[in-house]
């Protein structure tokens, strides 16, 4: 097991920054830690393998060459499942909570309401994470030390790229689990522009293009068209575009055990040749 309760803590994320910047293009993984707090662990109605259900593991590594490639890697280090980054900061199930939360908390979103906010109630797979109800104090602890740190980061390096050259584009990286039932050409990536809101379009299109060029299937916005990342900081007119990439599980993963398969270099290989590919292009296209 991956789990690292009872370490020191290394931060809420890691920040890893070339030694030159090539182009402006930021990677970021919100959904890749799996530095468990012993406390939470020792809370939490689920075992080891279990809690680890909502993670997009091993995300952070699928695309660990963007910094050899002149491109910033931002990932957190907290689990989902402890403190979601790319919900809204307070996005809280009152039903989790021992007592009123305040009024300006979001408890009606689509994703309070199937447990999945900013503090979860339950993993993916459905099963409800603690054996009781949370003090308020608590989530906002979490947001302080987890959420709060990691999206300043974020803004950080959007801003920084945005100066040094007019515009800047998020690659917000995530990974998918496999569903019961669905069809045997059901896509390899997704990638999410919230619906043509978030990113240019021509921006999209290369992306697109160096993984249809490897073989891969690829879909927009279907099932997953973008998180609070995506919509938040995506800002095509104030040059800012944010994609999110949603990378299918069974490319590289035992879903059931969390570990690497083989087969996890290979897509490793084909991402760092499309991070090269980006890397190397005119993206003057973006500016505002």
């Amino acid at each position: 097991m991956a789990l690292l309760a009872g370490q020191s803590a290394p931060g809420p994320f890691t920040l890893l920054r070339p030694t030159r910047l090539r182009a402006p293009l930021v990677f970021a993984s919100p959904h890749s830690g799996r530095v468990y707090p012993a406390e939470f662990l020792a809370e939490s109605r689920l075992d080891a393998l279990a809690v680890r259900r909502s993670e997009d593991s091993f995300v952070e590594e699928l695309f660990a060459a963007a910094p050899e490639l002149g491109l910033p890697l931002l990932a957190a280090t907290f689990p989902r499942v402890y403190c979601d980054a790319n919900r809204e900061p307070w996005e809280l199930d009152p039903n989790m909570f021992d007592g009123p939360l305040p009024a300006w908390v979001n408890s009606a979103s689509p994703r309070v309401g199937a447990g999945l906010g900013t503090i979860a109630r339950v993993v993916a797979s459905g099963q409800p994470v603690y054996r009781r109800r949370l003090a308020f104090s608590e989530a906002e602890a979490r947001v302080q030390r987890c959420w709060q740190p990691y999206h300043a980061a974020l803004a950080e390096l959007i801003a920084e790229t945005r100066a040094a050259f007019g515009c800047c584009l998020v690659i917000d990286c995530h990974s998918m689990p496999a569903h019961p039932g669905q069809p045997a050409n059901a896509p390899d990536m997704v990638l999410g522009d919230a619906h043509g809101t978030a990113c240019a379009t021509k921006a999209v299109r290369r992306v697109e293009e160096q993984l249809w060029g490897m073989g891969y299937r690829v879909r927009r916005n279907d099932p997953y068209a973008g998180g609070y990342v995506t919509r938040h900081y995506g800002r095509p007119r104030e040059a800012v575009h944010v994609l999110q990439i949603e990378i299918a599980r069974s490319l590289y993963m035992d879903e059931a055990a969390i570990e690497r398969l083989p087969a996890m270099a290979r897509l490793q290989h084909d991402l760092t040749s499309m991070i090269a590919a980006l890397a190397g292009m005119d993206w003057s296209i973006l500016r505002a």
